[in-house]
């Protein structure tokens, strides 16, 4: 017996958090959880991670972090009543069917997500991600061994083409399968995340699923930087909802329905709640360079902003990062 399909109980238009690699792990999904306001934020995702790392006995220890999920998380999520779904990446049907049972089995989740569009090469020369877009029937197999390995909805994340727009043949080949909804970012491979958003290519995979699959979910992504703009892009093309990425690299409060500036006290403030969460839950598990990524989240915008980024950008530690911010 199948659970729960999620997808048809969200409101619409519902928000999405992107996957991003090693950006959305359980220490900044619960970060952004916990600054959101209640019934904005519907979806959260995992990093994207390896089917073949899951499947693969000595790897699988290291590879099976990126879907760990803190009790403080887990917490946050039934609170607000948030859904988490694993995504997963390869190129191999059989690995999405193992790793489909496994995470099925042995985790919990809400969905299974399979990214078929991460542009970066390393993924791509490996026939995976975007890659996938150039093999439509392998894109199928995948799709179906993952719905042969669990009884959690799957959706598939992906892009309008890979060298080239191709909406139509792409969006009908993914609709003629069995997957409960769809995230379309509305750029092509090649360009990566340069160049225009091209909405009306997503307003035409709307009109398809209308037409193919009513019953898919489809989420549009691509720039969106506000919550006024996720309803604008939402009803300008019918999407079911809005996956935002980016944004919240700009704007970590963007999932709140009344925007204000933020102190550089809230900001700072911010920045020490990830490092602690992140030293606490990662211990010496993970790079802490990783981190320093998100140091121009928190601290920009304020005089002295430039020169305590810098000054953090040589930290080492969680300690060295609080020593710093308290003599800010």
């Amino acid at each position: 017996m199948s659970r729960e399909n999620f997808w048809k109980t969200l409101p619409r238009p519902f928000l999405a958090l992107a996957p991003m690699e090693d950006v959305t792990d359980t220490v900044f999904r619960e970060l952004i959880m916990n600054i959101s306001a209640p019934g904005v934020l519907h979806v959260v995702f995992s990093e994207f991670t390896s089917t073949d790392g899951l499947c693969h006995e000595k790897g699988r220890e290291k590879v099976i972090e990126r879907l760990l999920v803190n009790p403080s998380e887990r917490k946050l999520l039934k609170q607000k009543g948030i859904r988490l779904v694993a995504q997963i990446w390869g190129a191999d049907p059989e690995a999405f069917y193992r790793s489909a049972r496994m995470i099925t089995r042995d985790m919990d989740f809400d969905g299974l997500d399979i990214n078929m569009g991460c542009p970066v090469r390393k993924v791509v020369k490996q026939g995976a991600c975007a890659a996938l877009i150039k093999q439509p029937a392998l894109a199928r197999e995948i799709i179906q061994a993952t719905l042969e390995g669990t009884d959690l909805p799957v959706s598939v994340k992906t892009r309008i083409g890979f060298d080239r727009i191709q909406t139509e043949e792409w969006m009908g080949n993914l609709l003629e399968t069995g997957i409960s909804a769809l995230s379309l970012h509305g750029r092509i491979q090649k360009v990566d995340s340069e160049g225009p958003v091209h909405w009306e290519e997503i307003a035409r995979a709307v009109r398809m699923k209308n037409e193919i699959n009513p019953r898919v979910v489809i989420m549009g992504n691509g720039d969106v930087m506000s919550l006024e703009e996720a309803r604008e892009r939402s009803e300008e093309t019918g999407t079911d909802g809005i996956m935002i990425g980016r944004g919240v690299f700009h704007n970590p409060w963007i999932f709140n329905p009344v925007q204000r500036e933020h102190s550089p006290r809230e900001k700072t403030g911010l920045l020490l709640q990830h490092t602690r969460l992140f030293g606490n839950t990662w211990q010496n598990r993970k790079n802490f360079d990783i981190l320093k990524r998100f140091f121009k989240i928190y601290v920009n915008g304020f005089y002295g902003a430039a020169r305590l980024r810098a000054e953090l950008m040589e930290a080492r530690s969680a300690e060295e990062v609080e020593k710093i911010v308290s003599h800010c």
